[in-house]
This record gives C-alpha cells, structure tokens and sequence, in this order.
C-alpha cells in the first residue's frame, strides 16, 4: 500500500460523487412535485418509484457482472450516463403514466446502475490505497445540499406550477450532462482488483448466509426512509413549509450527514461496521416514530439531524462491511448484487406501500418506517453473532 493516498484519483473520484449527487439532490426533493404538475397521484408516484426499483434487481447486478467480466468498468458507466441524458430529455414531452415510466424506468436503471459501479472503483482505491471512503463520498453529499437549496430556490421564485417543473427538469438534464463528464474523467480501475472476477469466489459469496443476513439488514434501515424520500416534501408542503423551507431542511440532513463521513474513519475504528449499522437503526426508530407525531418547522428541523445516523453511518457501515469481506475481482458484482436486492426488492416493497400509507394516512405513515428501523437493528445482532465465511 503507498504511503500517501493518490491525491488525483481522489479528486476525481470525488468530482464522480459530486456529479451523481447534483441529480439526486434535485430529485430527491422535487422529483414528486414535478410529476404531481404531470397528473400523477401519490398511488402514481408511488407506482412510479417503486418499479424503477424493482427493474433495477435484474438489471444493475446484471450491468455489474458484465463490467467485471469484461474489465470495463468505466467505459459502462460512461455509456449509462450517456443513456440517462437521452432519458431525461425524454421527459421534455412525456405525459401519462405509461409514457412516464417508461422514461422511468430507462433513466433509473441507468443511474442506478452507476452507483454501484463507481463505489466499486473507490473501495477498490481504498483497499490499494488507503483513500478515506468517507472523505470521498462526502462531496456527493455537499453536492446534494446545494442541489437541493438551489433546486428549491428556483421552485419558490418560480410563477406559475408548470415554470418551476420546467426548471426542475432543466437543472436534472443539466446534472446528467455534467455526470456524463465526470464519468468520462473518473480514474482507471486499480491493476490490483481489475482483471476477471473469480467466480467461485463469487459464487461461494452468492451462497452465504451471513452475505444475504447483510443484504436483509442493510435492506431494512435504508428502506425505512421511502416513505421521506417519495413523500416528505409533500408532506411538509401540507404543514403549511415553503419550498425554500423544505430545500433547506433537505440540506439539513445532509450537513448532519457530512460531518459523520467526515468523522467516519474515527468513528470505524471505534464501532466497526455492524456498531455504525446498529446507530442507524437506533436512530431511525427515534427518527421516524417520532415524524409524524410532532408536525411543524421546529421538530422537522431536529429530526432531520438524525440523517447523519439513519442514512450516513448505515451506509458507511455496509460499503465497509462489503470491503473487508468481499473477493475484489468481483467486487462490482457483489456491490451490483447489494445494491440492486437490497435497494431494489426491499425499498421497492416498502415504496409501493409508502404511497398507500401515506394517501391513508399522512404523516403518521412514518411510524411503519420506525418498524423497518426496529427489523433492521435486529437484524445487525444476529449479523454480529454470525460465523464470517472463509472464502
């Protein structure tokens, strides 16, 4: 391992991360207010969302094979971003549902595909050369507070409902062409973690219990922030919050989340990676239990604090889990294969739901979520009482 982290490479790997997070930062918020000016109800939404998710089972571990087989695991995100430009300019003249999730469907699949991918690159850094994942990733997340001020500043001044949809779908076209760049200038896989996946090294990881325990877990505490992720704004819209409001409460979380990447390394060598994971299932009990119990500005603005856990150390927790135990010739399918079960069935489930609990019953919906929290930090005990597999 060299002595001192290759300060290019984690440049442009932070420009990567940057780059995802101005879409996201933009969609996260506003993406459900958009396709409200396009008809859509929250069954709609929430329909919409939720098989972008499902899609994404199939087609990201897919997508993450074929880059590891083939080596090429940059040149794939470059043609991805490529196809989530044409996506998003699609949706210039997209009306009714069908056409919508087509769109969907074609856009999320391929910056879904994406994540995995560059994360798959940067734990391959941080395994040769020691880059602080944490110090990376968080430019995705200053990146996301800007996105979602600015996006949420742009709604405010806009005049009419239809002008600020316009300028949502201009500034998410806009971030696509920018990822398109950052993909083109993201450094070269490592030579020690490329070449061709070890397949039985792969497919000893497929039959671990211990690996699908993770999967389960990891899939419980992130899918407890779908119903926030497709609802929340429009949830705080009907307290009474403005966008401008509501943009920085987004940005809030993500502050909050900054500071734990920042701190992560520390906070690793103190918990480890289950110890983060059970902080974020702790949180996310307190977090959302509480929601949709205490409406308004004041306890919105204190919960949102908690992000740092429920999403931060959660995730930091798992992209380390699956470093230290995951073969690196196979570490884009592997991350590929988390993403796309954890992400796709389980937040996809519970999005389905979210738009049936949050049409039923509003901000109290929240309280489901605290339940996903609950199976998640449960899960994470029996994960540390597990045997580690010897691959």
């Amino acid at each position: 391992m060299n002595a001192k982290p290759p300060v290019a490479a984690a440049r442009r790997l932070g420009a990567y991360y940057a780059a995802s997070f101005l879409i996201i930062g933009i969609k996260a918020p506003f993406w459900p207010v958009w396709l409200t000016g396009r008809g859509m109800g929250p069954r709609e939404i929430a329909a919409l969302f939720a098989a972008a998710i499902w899609l994404n089972v199939v087609t990201a571990p897919a997508i993450g094979a074929l880059a590891d087989r083939f080596d090429r695991r940059r040149t794939a995100m470059i043609a991805l971003a490529g196809v989530a430009i044409l996506g998003y300019a699609g949706f210039w003249n997209a009306y009714g549902f069908w056409a919508l999730l087509g769109l969907t469907l074609v856009t999320a699949t391929a910056q879904t595909a994406l994540m995995p991918l560059g994360d798959s690159i940067t734990l391959a850094a941080v395994r040769q050369h020691g880059l602080d994942y944490g110090r990376v990733r968080v430019w995705g997340s200053v990146s996301f507070i800007v996105a979602a001020m600015a996006s949420g500043a742009v709604l405010a001044g806009a005049a009419t409902v239809s002008q600020g949809g316009t300028a949502v779908l201009l500034l998410v076209l806009a971030s696509a062409c920018v990822l398109f760049l950052a993909c083109i200038a993201a450094p070269a896989l490592p030579r020690e973690a490329a070449g061709r996946p070890h397949w039985p090294l792969f497919g000893a990881m497929a039959r671990d219990r211990r690996f699908w325990l993770f999967v389960v877990t990891a899939a419980a505490l992130q899918a407890s922030h779908q119903l926030y992720y497709g609802f929340g704004t429009l949830y705080w819209r009907s307290l009474g919050l403005s966008d401008a409001v509501i943009g920085c409460l987004w940005a809030e979380g993500v502050v909050a989340e900054i500071v734990l990447f920042w701190l992560g390394s520390r906070l690793l060598a103190r918990l480890g990676p289950l110890g983060l994971m059970a902080a974020g299932g702790a949180a996310g009990v307190l977090r959302w239990g509480l929601a949709g119990l205490l409406p308004g500005l004041l306890p919105a603005a204190a919960l949102q604090l908690l992000h740092a856990l429920t999403f931060g150390a959660t995730h930091l927790g798992a992209m380390n889990f699956l470093s230290r135990t995951v073969p690196p010739g196979a570490a884009a399918s592997a991350q590929a294969l988390y993403s796309g079960t954890s992400a796709g069935i389980g937040s996809g489930i519970v999005m389905l739901g979210a738009g049936a609990l949050y049409a039923d019953y509003g901000g109290r919906a929240y309280l489901f979520m605290a339940l996903l929290s609950a199976l998640g930090l449960l899960g994470v005990a029996r994960l540390a009482r597990a045997e580690p597999a010897s691959w």
